[in-house]
């Protein structure tokens, strides 16, 4: 990307603005305003932009290069900036701020016209005939009482047109399964299903508790009269409420009133989740989908101050987070002041509002392998790898070494490739080791890790292959290992983060070694689980090779001891025989029909073995 021109002279203007709180304002040529942040101290945070780019994301370097000037307004405190910030962005909606659209927007339920009145879910109102209910705020809320009430009074769900259709055609699975009432079998009458959706409308507009103890006076009220039947149908339908209640209490919390928010990155961009519980259970969820972010910190900041701007209502009295936050206690004090109550910014470690917020992560995670294609427990996994290893990013494209060799001979490498949580056997290569004579692990994976980093420069055109890069390079051992590695990594001029993976006494990946010390991911299951696939899956492959490299030159010694045998000859006869056994039971006839083997190398080798045995 080019260089913005006017680079030196917006950093001189930068450099003379003052060291107090304000709010900054980036315009492009057109005076558009393209960006608004706050800053404690204006000098220090607007100078940062144009100075040097080697830590800024993309996002940034592409606002700068769009900058044509900037304004600044000074404020008294830097919780007046946080106001002001937030104020002015909601107002001009600047191209490079987090944006976040008004995703809720407003949903129905609607009820078709009668006799045989369906229910659906509506996100507007339409000129057909039908009644509707709402508007409601939540799509969650009123997508599960459509599919409750559905369930719970047995309304067809079909395509099907009623009374058109009845009789015409065999009932579909709900109805055997007894999540269908079926009127399309033409055994059920106008008046019951009138008095079945009736039912259901109290469900709907009076709640389910005082549903189930309507339906439970007309049940004792119909045994009375000795119907038993009807009493049994309503006697179902209550059991029905109980269920789908008892189902939705599993994902409760026992803080009465909160919203968990949870970041999850990936190869689909950025994803903030929402789970917003009242009366201690979930109630809503929403998710925002992100190009890109600068710090997680940052990031989950500017998002909290961006959601809570766009909704009306006043944040709740605790906001759960999964990771740190810039200017915490700002944050605080700023949704305090909004909801004019204490709002308290909380980030669990441990029980039942770790688990929630770990679910809301996965959730985050889900959403954003979708949009890459990938699966959800890849996405999650990758996603706490880069949290556990402190990474900006999930490494999308990881590469693994490991050494192999039998008391310093036949010394190899293997190298695997793992691309979005996946083995990539494409980009697996193997290493003979050439200038390490002997056991030493550490100058075998130091000439492994040079001749890799000089096959990259060779190569980095091409995009692929040695041609690229990966997002972090693992190495099967300990800290030792990473301290002889990543001074070649970093003599290229790379930024690639090197990590050992440890192993325990029973040969079971224990932890995640760095340059200084180690990282234990025992705890952190999905990580773990990757790392532990990864490790396996490296060392396999190594030791193959030197199995191959074994077995090739032990086979390869004892045919070319033979007069007349080379490589090429000792290779036609195991591609034609298969083993060694083959080989030696072979007559002279036999040795002479393979391609290349002459008579006299035929004898010599039928010779060879026979007199050895005698």
């Amino acid at each position: 990307m080019d260089k913005n021109p006017k680079l030196a002279e917006l950093r001189k203007k930068a450099m003379s603005l003052p060291l107090l709180p304000g709010v900054y304002i980036m315009k492009d040529d057109q005076n558009k305003i393209i960006y608004i942040g706050k800053a404690k101290a204006l000098k220090n945070r607007v100078s940062q932009y144009f100075g040097s780019d080697t830590g800024h994301p993309e996002k940034v370097r592409q606002m700068v290069s769009r900058v044509d000037h900037f304004d600044y307004i000074i404020a008294d405190s830097e919780f007046e900036a946080l106001v002001l910030e937030c104020s002015l962005i909601k107002q001009y909606m600047p191209k490079y701020n987090i944006l976040l659209k008004d995703s809720k927007g407003y949903h129905y339920i609607r009820l078709s016209p009668p006799p045989y009145t369906r229910i659906y879910e509506a996100r507007q109102k339409m000129d057909d005939g039908s009644r509707y209910l709402g508007p409601y705020v939540s799509s969650m809320a009123v997508q599960q009482s459509v599919d409750e009430v559905n369930r719970i009074f047995q309304l067809p769900t079909c395509s099907r047109v009623f009374p058109r259709d009845i009789g015409k055609g065999r009932p579909c699975l709900n109805y055997y399964i007894k999540q269908c009432c079926g009127p399309c079998t033409g055994r059920m009458s106008q008046a019951d299903y009138a008095e079945r959706l009736e039912q259901a409308l109290e469900f709907l507009t009076h709640g389910g508790k005082n549903t189930e103890e309507l339906l439970r006076r007309r049940m004792e009220e119909a045994a009375e009269n000795l119907e038993f039947e009807k009493a049994a149908r309503l006697r179902d339908r209550i059991t029905a409420m109980r269920r789908i209640s008892q189902k939705q209490k599993v994902v409760m919390s026992r803080v009465e009133e909160q919203d968990i928010i949870a970041l999850a990155q990936g190869a689909g961009g950025v994803c903030f989740e929402v789970f917003r519980f009242t009366g201690g259970q979930l109630h809503d969820r929403e998710h925002f989908l992100l190009d890109d972010i600068d710090t997680p910190a940052a990031a989950r900041t500017e998002f909290i101050q961006r959601y809570y701007s766009l909704r009306d209502t006043a944040p709740p009295p605790q906001i759960t987070v999964d990771g740190e936050l810039e200017d915490e206690e700002l944050l605080e004090q700023w949704l305090s002041e909004k909801a004019g109550r204490r709002v308290h910014v909380v980030q669990p470690q441990r029980g039942e509002q770790a688990q929630l917020v770990e679910m809301c992560r996965n959730n985050a995670a889900e959403r954003i392998a979708q949009q890459a294609g990938m699966a959800g427990r890849d996405a999650a996994a990758l996603d706490e790898l880069a949290r556990l290893l402190g990474l900006k990013e999930p490494p999308l494209y990881i590469e693994s070494y490991d050494i192999s060799n039998t008391g310093g001979s036949e010394n190899v490498a293997g190298m695997v490739v793992f691309e979005n949580g996946r083995p990539l056997k494409s980009a697996y290569r193997k290493f003979a080791i050439k200038t390490v004579v002997g056991q030493d692990d550490y100058a075998s994976m130091r000439e492994v890790l040079t001749r890799r980093m000089e096959e990259y420069l060779k190569h980095k055109e091409e995009g692929s292959g040695f041609g690229r890069l990966p997002d972090l390079i693992l190495l099967d051992g300990g800290k030792g290992h990473v301290s002889v590695v990543k001074p070649v990594v970093d003599s290229y001029g790379l930024n690639i983060p090197v990590f050992g993976m440890v192993k325990d006494q029973h040969h079971r990946t224990r932890a995640i070694a760095e340059d200084g010390g180690e990282i234990s991911i025992t705890a952190k299951r999905s990580a773990f689980t990757l790392i532990s696939a990864i490790q396996e899956e490296v060392h396999r492959y190594s030791i193959a090779f030197h199995r191959q490299k074994r077995a090739k030159r032990g086979i390869g010694t004892e045919l070319t001891k033979i007069d007349g045998v080379g490589e090429a000859r000792a290779r036609a006869l195991l591609r034609h025989f298969g083993t060694m056994k083959a080989i030696r039971t072979a007559s002279v006839e036999e040795l002479r029909a393979v391609r290349g083997v002459s008579l006299p190398a035929a004898e010599a080798v039928h010779a060879f073995f026979h007199t050895e045995e005698t």
